[in-house]
């Protein structure tokens, strides 16, 4: 079991400082996850997303590194007895982690070197290992001798020391080379020519439990792919506009920036969000506009896509009709004032109000091709979501929490609706079974935006259950058949229940 976990942590450790100096994302167990996600069935994927929430990374990683300790014991165990055994199964994972690797939607050949690397240290460290083992195995069977304990206990101290300090060195030559944070932090953004409208002073309902107007960038959601948050180089970093068009464009971060920005409030909802859950926020993007590049560029008849590709490989299918039809559309540089977070697509994001983020919301966009729905299908259509992907109309209860305890009395319940492009223009609660009741909208200056409401409640002793539903602008109210986010976005009303005593 040691020899084995500790050639598992010698080979992972030197792979891990590989990566960091040649391509982070080619580090192996990377590779293995992110190959993990691509193959995943939607079941398992919504479930990851509603157990783990935004530590779902986490736990795919945690789940990673514990199937690698269990297959690194037999690994052990096989080695001690045969050489030739551990040979094989550490020959057979350096394939596996060759093939993870090259699989991805970016990669060139020196992306395997991690890999290799990993697997030649730790081909060495086994057999010094298993060296070691071999001569307390043998002392043992006659007369243990303290010498050789102490030469094996030697051997995997030296093993483990290895280990930590080739993974540790590669953390520490990993946060040097993060290219990305020294360049988001050397961006200084010119104001917008188009500033946000300020915003009215009813848009808060005041209302203690109730979400902020306006979502801070620490506590936006957070739903992609990415095991690793990429780091873009703005020297060398260019979006391309290619495809059906008249005239290809490249632009550099600077371009952008001297095209003039412009300035929106805007919420922004994920398709994977169930009914009450967090995965909406809002916050005030600063970009250039999207359509307009398009217009320039001269988009051929009968296109009705746009592709855009992550630094990381994903792509991202957006209607073309979406972003040509006046809404603000926009390459997003900004949020909420300051330069992109890196966890939010530094340096620009695509952004498209009324749709869900899987169709709307690239993030470190690179490139963007004007093509058509039949010629190629994007990341998540290839598994199954909806194509086209306008947001619903949804609401939710912030406060009460669930399973809260009030006294009797006046208890006001709060909580937030959206439906963009649409907007809200009514919100009712239940109470059990109750009729259904007007609940007091705050202000909604845009149809993009969502809108807080509340409700002053007598509430009686006892356990009762409460529901919110909303209309939006087109008149239809929210439906409260239930559905699954997947594949084109949850339905249902929100309920929670609460004690009053």
């Amino acid at each position: 079991m040691v020899v084995g976990v500790l050639t598992a942590g010698v080979a992972l450790g030197v792979a891990h400082l590989v990566a960091a100096l040649v391509n982070p994302a080619a580090d192996p167990v990377l590779a293995v996850g992110s190959v993990a996600i691509d193959l995943a069935p939607q079941p398992l994927k919504a479930y990851a997303i509603r157990t783990f929430g935004a530590n779902d990374k986490i736990a795919l990683l945690g789940g990673v590194y514990t199937l690698l300790t269990l297959a690194a014991v037999l690994l052990g165990a096989g080695a001690v007895r045969r050489r030739r055994y551990g040979a094989a199964g550490l020959a057979a994972f350096a394939g596996l982690g060759v093939v993870a690797v090259l699989s991805r939607p970016i990669t060139t050949p020196v992306d395997i070197l991690p890999v290799l690397a990993g697997a030649g240290i730790g081909m060495a460290a086994m057999l010094v290992l298993v060296r070691a083992a071999r001569t307390v195995t043998a002392s043992a069977s006659s007369r243990p001798r303290l010498l050789n304990r102490r030469q094996f206990l030697a051997t995997t101290a030296g093993a483990a020391l290895t280990a930590g300090a080739t993974a540790t060195i590669g953390q520490a030559v990993g946060r040097r080379s993060a290219v990305g944070a020294r360049a988001r932090a050397a961006v200084r953004l010119p104001p917008p020519v188009r500033p946000a409208p300020p915003l009215p002073a009813g848009v808060s309902a005041r209302v203690d439990g109730v979400s902020a107007f306006r979502t801070p960038n620490r506590d936006f959601y957070r739903v992609d792919t990415a095991l690793t948050v990429p780091q873009v180089d703005l020297e060398t970093w260019r979006l391309t506009l290619d495809g059906a068009v008249d005239r290809p464009r490249t632009w550099t971060f600077d371009d952008l920036l001297a095209r003039g920005l412009v300035e929106r409030d805007i919420t922004l909802n994920c398709v994977s969000n169930e009914v009450g859950g967090p995965y909406v926020g809002t916050a005030r993007w600063s970009g250039v506009p999207l359509a307009p590049l398009l217009r320039e560029a001269g988009i051929h008849p009968g296109q009705n896509q746009l592709v855009s590709r992550s630094v990381e490989g994903m792509t991202i299918g957006t209607p073309l009709e979406a972003i040509l039809d006046g809404r603000d559309a926009l390459l997003a540089v900004a949020m909420n004032g300051e330069p992109l977070p890196l966890e939010h697509g530094f340096p620009v994001r695509m952004l498209v109000p009324g749709l869900y983020g899987y169709v709307g919301a690239c993030k470190w966009l690179t490139s963007m091709k004007v093509t058509t729905f039949d010629a190629f299908d994007p990341y998540w259509v290839q598994r199954g979501w909806a194509a086209d992907a306008p947001v619903k109309t949804a609401s939710r209860i912030d406060t009460p929490k669930p399973f809260a305890q009030r006294r009797a009395g006046p208890v006001m319940l709060a909580g937030v609706a959206w439906a963009q492009r649409r907007g809200i223009t009514a919100v009712e609660v239940q109470i059990d079974d109750g009729p259904w009741r007007q609940a007091r909208l705050a202000d909604g200056p845009s149809p993009d935006l969502w809108r807080q409401w509340t409700y002053r409640w007598d509430a009686p002793v006892g356990s009762h259950t409460l529901r919110v539903r909303a209309t939006d602008g087109t008149g239809a109210t929210q439906t409260g058949q239930r559905a699954t986010p997947f594949p084109d976005g949850a339905t249902g009303w929100h309920s929670t229940t609460v004690t009053i005593t």
